[in-house]
């Protein structure tokens, strides 16, 4: 029968087949062996690599920081930067490469004129804060012994509660019948309240002053206390007055301090919408507004988008004027 003439060549298959599995099985271990210490031996030099290089184990460190700013800050300015060149229809996005955006920003000479009236507050804002801000941290970094902390707790105690809450306080002061107007009327000062405390660059700049108060102090303290007192008593011993020592040795020791303090402060700033709406009017409108308008009312982002670019470009020329202008002025008096 089919069956029986067929057994042999079954058992012969049956003999040898074990054998070619386990030939087969063995090369396979081989070749998985030799896999697994090629790929141990490949990680042991990229770990010994990583060792030796102060470079990598840098990189190593500041990989996680980085994939953040990639994906925080780098991702949506791409973004940003990419929507400026397109157009929009309604709710639709026309995907092609285009520069009237831009040339409505230079042709329509409003928005210039915002944006540099938005440095020029800005400006003034961060020179007042920091004015403001110096004295104070002088004073906790040379002249509190004790209890240092405390103070620094006092410094951030306005900013435990809501950057909405501030601006609001500031505007019930500056009203028509605010804490300021009454407060003048009740000693005899004016008879009428004062108009021009509110709804104006002013009140913008008062709000804004004290809402990054902090931002300037902490910094500004920080390059005091790293200051070695033994260079203020040489300067003392050498004959160099209070006055003297602060402009040769406590200024230039602290401009960092300052530097990073003016910068904490003039950024945010240019681009805040949320005081101007709220204590500005109509004359406190800065840029900040009128891209908050264009990404909300107004539905134009790639417009927005472009006043976006804008506003950052003209920030970042003023920035490296301004440390060009503080490198100079530090070896000038250095």
């Amino acid at each position: 029968m089919p069956g029986e003439a067929s057994s042999p060549g079954i058992m012969l298959l049956a003999y040898h087949l074990p054998n070619r599995l386990l030939g087969l099985s063995k090369q396979n271990l081989s070749l998985m062996s030799r896999t697994a210490m090629s790929l141990q031996s490949f990680g042991s030099t990229i770990r010994r690599r990583f060792l030796e290089s102060e470079a990598l184990r840098g990189f190593g460190l500041l990989s996680p920081t980085l994939l953040a700013m990639v994906f925080g800050l780098a991702m949506p300015l791409l973004i940003l930067f990419t929507l400026s060149f397109w157009l929009q229809d309604y709710v639709d996005f026309i995907k092609t490469f285009s520069w009237k955006n831009y040339s409505d920003f230079f042709a329509k000479p409003i928005y210039g004129m915002i944006l540099i009236k938005s440095i020029k507050i800005s400006g003034v804002v961060t020179l007042a804060t920091v004015l403001l801000a110096y004295p104070m941290a002088y004073f906790i970094a040379f002249r509190v012994q004790k209890n240092k902390l405390v103070w620094l707790i006092l410094i951030t105690v306005p900013f435990w509660t809501s950057y909405l809450l501030r601006v609001f306080a500031w505007k019930v002061m500056l009203g028509y019948n605010g804490v300021v107007n009454s407060g003048l009327k009740s000693i005899g000062l004016i008879s009428e309240p004062l108009e021009f405390l509110l709804y104006n660059p002013f009140a913008v700049t008062i709000t804004l002053a004290h809402a990054w108060a902090a931002f300037a102090i902490l910094p500004i303290y920080v390059s005091l206390e790293k200051i070695d007192r033994s260079l203020l008593e040489a300067a003392r011993d050498l004959g160099e007055n209070a006055f003297m020592s602060f402009v040769r040795v406590t200024l230039p020791l602290s401009m960092p301090g300052v530097i990073a303090a003016s910068l904490l402060v003039f950024i945010p700033t240019v681009g805040d919408y949320v005081t101007p709406s709220l204590v500005g009017g109509p004359s406190g409108i800065m840029i900040g507004n009128i891209i908050q308008s264009m990404f909300g009312k107004a539905f134009n982002w790639p417009l927005g988008a472009a006043i976006s670019v804008m506003s950052m470009l003209t920030v970042t020329a003023m920035i490296c004027l301004f440390l060009w202008g503080t490198h100079r002025f530090r070896r000038k008096i250095a």
